[in-house]
């Protein structure tokens, strides 16, 4: 059911922009509404090598899943129309297929239907008024998010094969609400903003009566070769008497990119007010948590235009306040901060592209977890989930 809707609604707006197309626009003859049907999917075969022996990694992509296992899987597959309106107005609207969909409390579900088959969500849809004043557009419904996907993702470019460092924690890549996407410099695009206030629960409707506030800026130099990127947002969870859970993120990024080589780094700090617990016998006190991350990355041409190599490294340490001796263990609120392990994340590969659009990436996933209890030993102390991976990426209509 829940597919034949969404494919209605696409059938839907499709109609409704062919007969939009055939209205008069007064304030320019000569201009035509028009729109465009594109997407593309990504998956893998994969062998999971070696699993973790105690299933750490939350949200991780290979995380829960025995040593063995091999599959064929689809992790991400889109269907999009964009459709101008008019000069001033266009519409967007994207259904997205994908391997998991996780809130921002942690929560895992998979975009699976009661009988387990994968099923079309609405990932985007909204309306974009463009140069509500000069350089600015105002955009309003089911947006991408400042927090990675306007700048950072395209950078990095290879979200076939692992999500930015703050995707991996699952802070939203889209949500409802309300942005200006703007340039501070309209005719070269060297430096710009982006601002939004949105619900902070993704696809789903808002559940509580806190907004989520983000913004970033951005700097290119050098003929847009150097890239700096600056991020912050502020995020109520819940705020009642005597019990203030919050969460703001700071983040910076720098590459520096060009068509042949790419070399870029980033980094956060997540402030996690009242966001674990610390566990000792009957007793728990509600703490505060600091995150940190950092992930650098290379890519570049092996043979121009038909293959490519990239590799990345991320070090994540989910608390530096953590007190191993005051606490038998941690319960995070929010579980893709999981607070117990130090995580790092390796990925390496090659991209061959036999003809535009269409990519096959032989590819290696690793990421190790080390206990922050100096009383652990054995695979509790540092285990692995290591995955060898054929990755194919396709897209059409673009």
């Amino acid at each position: 059911m829940k597919v034949k809707l969404t494919i209605w609604a696409l059938m839907l707006f499709v109609n409704y922009a062919a007969v939009a197309q055939q209205a008069p626009v007064a304030a320019d003859s000569s201009f035509k509404p028009s729109g465009k049907l594109w997407g593309y999917s990504f998956g893998d075969y994969y062998y999971k090598a070696h699993a973790d022996a105690l299933n750490r990694g939350g949200a991780n992509q290979y995380s829960n899943i025995e040593a063995g296992r091999n599959a064929f899987q689809f992790r991400r597959i889109y269907l999009g129309y964009n459709y101008d309106i008019h000069p001033k107005f266009s519409a967007e609207l994207l259904l997205a297929a994908e391997d998991n969909n996780v809130t921002r409390t942690g929560a895992v579900s998979g975009d699976l239907l009661s009988n387990n088959k994968l099923s079309f969500y609405i990932k985007l849809a909204n309306l974009r008024w463009k140069n509500i004043w000069k350089g600015t557009d105002l955009v309003i419904g089911q947006i991408s998010t400042p927090t990675f996907s306007l700048v950072v993702e395209p950078i990095w470019g290879y979200r076939s094969i692992e999500r930015t460092m703050l995707d991996v924690r699952r802070i939203p890549s889209f949500d409802l609400g309300v942005a200006l996407q703007g340039k501070f410099d309209p005719g070269t695009d060297n430096f710009g903003y982006n601002l939004m206030v949105s619900n902070g629960n993704g696809a789903r409707p808002e559940n509580d009566k806190y907004k989520w506030f983000s913004g970033d800026v951005y700097a290119k130099f050098l003929d847009k070769k150097l890239v700096f990127d600056l991020y912050a947002d502020y995020n109520r969870l819940n705020w009642s008497p005597g019990f203030h859970h919050e969460r703001n993120i700071v983040k910076g990024f720098a590459a520096y990119t060009t068509p042949a080589f790419t070399l870029g780094a980033e980094a956060f700090i997540s402030h996690g007010q009242k966001d674990v617990v610390g566990v000792q016998g009957p007793l728990n006190d509600t703490l505060t948590a600091n995150a940190q991350g950092l992930s650098t990355f290379v890519r570049g041409n092996v043979i121009k235009d038909k293959l490519n190599f990239f590799a990345r490294a991320d070090w994540f340490n989910p608390d530096v306040n953590y007190e191993q001796g005051k606490y038998e263990t941690y319960k995070g609120l929010t579980s893709t901060f999981e607070p117990n392990n130090k995580e790092t994340f390796l990925t390496a590969g090659l991209d061959f592209t036999p003809m535009k659009n269409v990519h096959l990436m032989p590819n290696v996933w690793y990421t190790g977890y080390k206990s922050e209890r100096t009383s652990a030993t054995g695979t509790a102390k540092h285990d692995y989930d290591l995955a060898y991976r054929v990755t194919f990426f396709y897209v059409f209509g673009r």
